[in-house]
């Protein structure tokens, strides 16, 4: 059922449409393999960007509020850290020039983001070590305000293909939360 322009041939690799099994010598039982797509699985692989992340906000809606779950509780419990940034509910800023700091990883420990734009990357810092990342190595960037707290967010930064990849830190100030995404993902503000 699939147009034979949504068909491959392999053997011994992908064989060029041009050729005929007779020009590259197959010999009766000889093994080779069709692979094809319809064409709702191009759409779904050529889906733009938007959509997507359209898509997966809707999905996360119908979802558990994050700081419901589980795993962010027991971080959340421990409450606010008490080093932690001012926030102003309702503004959004540009990136400070110093660190974020007094936030908490999933582990319940200190960290601090800093933004290094010169060498487009941010530093992860805890009490054990700094990771060096590329911004362009993080895949995306999801917030949820606290219940109860809505004026600091956790937030993820997908650093690997899945959700497991998440690197989760509570207790950012939700002022820097869209300047956060929109460095992290390159779109560059100026102010």
């Amino acid at each position: 059922g699939l147009p034979p322009a949504m068909q491959k041939v392999m053997f011994k690799g992908l064989l060029p449409e041009e050729k005929t099994l007779r020009e590259i010598k197959v010999t009766n039982g000889a093994k080779i393999m069709v692979v094809g797509s319809t064409i709702n699985d191009v759409l779904a692989v050529n889906t733009p960007k938007e959509a997507a992340q359209q898509e997966v906000k809707a999905e996360e809606n119908k979802k558990e509020p994050l700081c419901r779950q589980k795993q962010h509780r027991k971080v959340l419990d421990k409450g606010k850290p008490d080093d932690v940034m001012p926030s102003v509910k309702g503004v959004q800023e540009r990136l400070p020039t110093v660190p974020l700091s007094g936030m908490y990883n999933k582990s319940g420990g200190k960290v601090r983001l800093t933004f290094k734009l010169e060498q487009d990357q941010l530093w992860i810092g805890t009490k054990e070590r700094t990771e060096k990342l590329p911004m362009g190595s993080i895949k995306n960037v999801v917030s949820e305000p606290i219940e109860g707290h809505e004026d600091y967010h956790m937030m993820a930064f997908q650093l690997g293909p899945t959700e497991a990849s998440y690197y989760w830190v509570y207790w950012v100030p939700t002022q820097y939360v869209d300047a956060i995404k929109d460095t992290v993902l390159g779109k560059w503000q100026y102010f």
